[in-house]
């Protein structure tokens, strides 16, 4: 079973729907039981970093996703991924899960102004390393973003890219762990989203 942790960040209607048209046995909760009985956990996650990790401390969850991440697949999804870092320097400077080494830095820092930030749209995936996630995804495929910002200074864990003015990390693992994390959706990217949602599910 696959449990999607309800935070009170999200939309989680087209991620569960996307699990369920592939098949999975699959639960939105925001109760420790549940997410300790799970094989394995997703956190989603759209919104400001800084109310987001607020709001996952205040449901008692912080310390439960930390201890199961150690055990279990974890994948985070667009600010879920981003919460899995050391910290992120969005409005401020707060502090992340510290799961995979790293920051959240602003998209419009490093790239040209005449860029469009938020980063929205697709995007091609161009795979740096080969890894389990990719098993039914091939290289170049088109996924969906919508970010302004974007993990840096993680070299050791990125498994895929996308170009927009920078190389933006779009798939990254905890070195040999399994704690994946997707910026962009794939929940919202098709065809190519679901079979990693598939792998995802196969680890």
């Amino acid at each position: 079973m696959i449990a999607v942790v309800d935070y009170g960040v999200g939309n989680l209607f087209s991620l569960m729907s996307s699990l369920r048209f592939l098949g999975l046995d699959c639960i939105v909760t925001n109760k420790k039981e549940d997410l300790t009985g799970a094989d394995r956990i997703i956190l989603p996650g759209v919104g400001a970093f800084g109310d987001a990790m607020a709001k996952l401390r205040e449901s008692g969850l912080e310390n439960t996703v930390k201890e199961l991440a150690a055990v279990k697949p974890l994948l985070g999804i667009c600010l879920g991924m981003q919460l899995l870092f050391d910290k992120s320097f969005e409005h401020g400077e707060h502090e992340g899960l510290g799961l995979i080494p790293g920051v959240v830095a602003p998209l419009a820092a490093d790239i040209d102004p005449a860029l469009k930030v938020p980063h929205m749209g697709w995007n091609r995936l161009e795979i740096t390393r080969d890894d389990p996630i990719f098993k039914y995804f091939d290289n170049g495929e088109w996924v969906y973003y919508v970010h302004s910002y974007y993990a840096k200074n993680c070299p050791e864990s990125i498994l895929a890219v996308s170009e927009y003015g920078v190389m933006v990390t779009g798939l990254v693992r905890s070195g040999s762990g399994m704690i994946y994390g997707m910026q962009f959706h794939p929940e919202k990217s098709g065809d190519a989203g679901l079979r990693l949602l598939k792998a995802f599910s196969e680890i």
